[in-house]
């Protein structure tokens, strides 16, 4: 059974997609709240403390994708996206401003309960990052600086805005040097799954966590190296 502390707001304008996803959701143990509309998604996530929240993309009045944005501005509460199927372009946006990760409807509840409980384990073995860390916990390359303390990146001497997914992302790779990690790892390991990740959430990531480094350092987003049928690895200028 879940931890019945677990609050969890799910967001969605169909009452149909709320009432099956509450009563799957309750069955695990969870607490579940409501919303049928952005505005109020992103009231109930600032005024909250939910442990999680499942976001549909396509909202009346303001979209999954502005009320994400919106919230990161001042929370990292986890986000586990609904898009419709095809919505490659909302999964991406979705990445972009700071969700964990995202479903396609038709979904299975089963797959969804799956990816709750990976992102909440994930949630539960960093959350001692901000308050038992210190400076010996830092990584330090040529051109690259990783503050696990504070979850802070600096690339090229310029600070980098990461998202909570991007920035574990990088960290794991950096941990492990030069050493080469197939996407089915970094999805077991980066996002607990074990059985339905999508092999692009992997992609879509690096290719974010690249494009942000580039801006402010050529040298940093080059460590972050693909290596050909495999995977990926943080290579360490000789």
């Amino acid at each position: 059974m879940a931890d019945l502390n677990h609050r969890i707001l799910v967001v969605d304008d169909e009452e149909r997609i709320r009432r099956l996803l509450k009563m799957y959701l309750e069955k695990e143990g969870y607490q579940i709240e409501e919303a049928e509309d952005g505005e109020t998604a992103l009231q109930k996530a600032l005024n909250n403390d939910y442990d999680l929240i499942l976001l549909d993309v396509m909202l009346p009045g303001i979209d999954g994708v502005e009320v994400c944005l919106r919230l990161r501005q001042s929370k990292a509460t986890p986000v586990l996206m609904l898009t419709a199927k095809g919505e490659e372009i909302n999964r991406v946006q979705g990445f972009e401003v700071g969700a964990d990760d995202y479903v396609v409807k038709p979904f299975s509840p089963r797959e969804v309960i799956y990816r709750v409980k990976a992102i909440l384990r994930r949630s539960s073995a960093t959350a001692y990052l901000s308050k038992e860390t210190n400076s010996s916990n830092n990584i330090v390359f040529p051109h690259l600086l990783i503050e696990h303390d504070a979850h802070r990146v600096t690339a090229g001497g310029h600070e980098v805005g990461l998202t909570p997914k991007e920035y574990e992302l990088l960290h794991y790779l950096a941990v492990s040097p030069d050493k080469v990690f197939s996407r089915e790892e970094l999805l077991k390991d980066v996002w607990n799954y074990e059985f339905f990740g999508d092999l692009r959430t992997v992609d879509t990531h690096v290719k974010r966590l690249r494009e942000k480094l580039n801006k402010v350092s050529p040298e940093s987003a080059a460590m972050i190296t693909t290596v050909w049928g495999v995977g990926y690895k943080l290579e360490v200028p000789k």
